[in-house]
């Protein structure tokens, strides 16, 4: 007979849970792992709310386990290290981000792409290496190989830092292995939400032109101003995307609602590139002409490995680049899956879980 989640592993947890797709989250009773010999054991202070998070609890993408603790944006202390642990000590501020298993001997995983073994397991939702399921952040503590765990640089935010943790290396890992980084290449960000604000806090550190593509023309001033774009361009002004035709060399597409490509496509210049990194729910249509007409290429990335993730952290920490968030209780997060659904945020709540995480009496 199986265990129960409170069970199944000999430490005690706590945290809040989603029961089924009506994605209501509540307090919910589970127990960890013991710290094996490989792992850290993480007191869990902030973790970021992900739009993956919302997808997930509502099964919006048709895998969702439940009962589902979310959140893969996790920063804590180390309390508790193995005896093979040799980069972390009790005390070290650290994070967890959006995986926790690979196989750790394929070929991805021996190139540093975790994120792209098959047998990868996530933070939560997922299968772990020991075959028992994940649960996320929105807990107290959280149990992880060393090899998943990131030191957190000095300087560098725990609250608006902790977001990076897939925001930041979902936008950062595709613009290096597509060598977007030239400066003074024009850069465009489609979409100016959780990772496209930091999309254009990055392009900028890599010394880029930034020009955000939004429907919403309420956020030019935000885009300008306050997150250092040098343009804006409304995507439903006709007028002004015929006058940008042909005017960029990268396009970072973050949309996550289905949308037209054709509009993005005729942005760029010859040789231009565009990679996708929203999930929409239905397929996008590929328009194939202007792709052949101006050796285009269409391409996708998905958060990054290890090495590459712990290099963002340090790149983030030395240009003082984090996050733009709304702190939030942990008994607030159902109000602000409702405000998320509708983009109602600026631009990522993450969870004060420290100071508002407790057991019910």
């Amino acid at each position: 007979m199986a265990k129960s989640p409170e069970t199944e592993h000999p430490n005690k947890a706590f945290g809040w849970a989603a029961r089924d797709k009506t994605g209501l989250l509540s307090p919910f009773h589970f127990s960890r792992r013991e710290n094996g010999e490989n792992d850290v054991t993480v007191k869990i202070l902030y973790c970021g709310v992900c739009h993956t998070d919302l997808h997930t609890i509502k099964n919006d993408w048709g895998f969702s386990y439940y009962p589902v603790v979310p959140g893969h944006e996790i920063v804590g202390i180390a309390t508790k290290v193995g005896k093979n642990v040799t980069k972390f000590r009790e005390g070290d501020r650290v994070g967890v981000g959006v995986i926790t298993g690979s196989c750790q001997s394929c070929e991805s995983c021996n190139q540093d792409l975790e994120n792209y073994c098959p047998q990868m397991s996530f933070t939560y939702n997922s299968i772990g290496s020991d075959g028992t399921k994940t649960y996320g952040g929105y807990s107290e503590t959280i149990v992880v190989d060393q090899r998943f765990v990131l030191m957190f640089p000095e300087g560098l935010p725990s609250d608006s830092g902790a977001p990076l943790l897939c925001a930041g290396i979902t936008v950062y890992s595709p613009m290096k292995y597509y060598g977007m980084t030239e400066p003074g290449k024009h850069l465009g960000v489609a979409g100016l939400g959780g990772l496209g604000h930091v999309a254009v806090k990055i392009g900028k550190a890599f010394g880029l032109k930034v020009t955000v593509i939004s429907s919403s023309p309420s956020k030019e001033d935000e885009a300008i101003n306050r997150l250092g774009a040098d343009s804006f361009l409304v995507s439903t002004d006709s007028q002004k995307m015929k006058a940008a035709i042909g005017s960029m060399d990268y396009i970072i597409d973050t949309v996550s609602a289905v949308h037209a490509l054709f509009p993005l496509l005729g942005l760029l210049k010859v040789h231009g590139k565009l990679v996708t990194l929203g999930l929409p729910e239905k397929p996008l249509e590929l328009p194939i002409f202007p792709l052949v007409l101006g050796r285009k290429m269409v391409g996708g990335s998905d958060i990054g490995g290890m090495k590459e993730t712990q290099e963002m952290l340090d790149f983030c920490a030395k240009h003082n680049i984090t996050a733009d968030i709304e702190l939030i209780k942990m008994d607030e997060i159902n109000t602000a899956m409702e405000r998320l659904a509708k983009s109602d945020v600026r631009y990522r709540f993450v969870i004060d879980v420290a100071n508002s995480l407790s057991p019910p009496p």
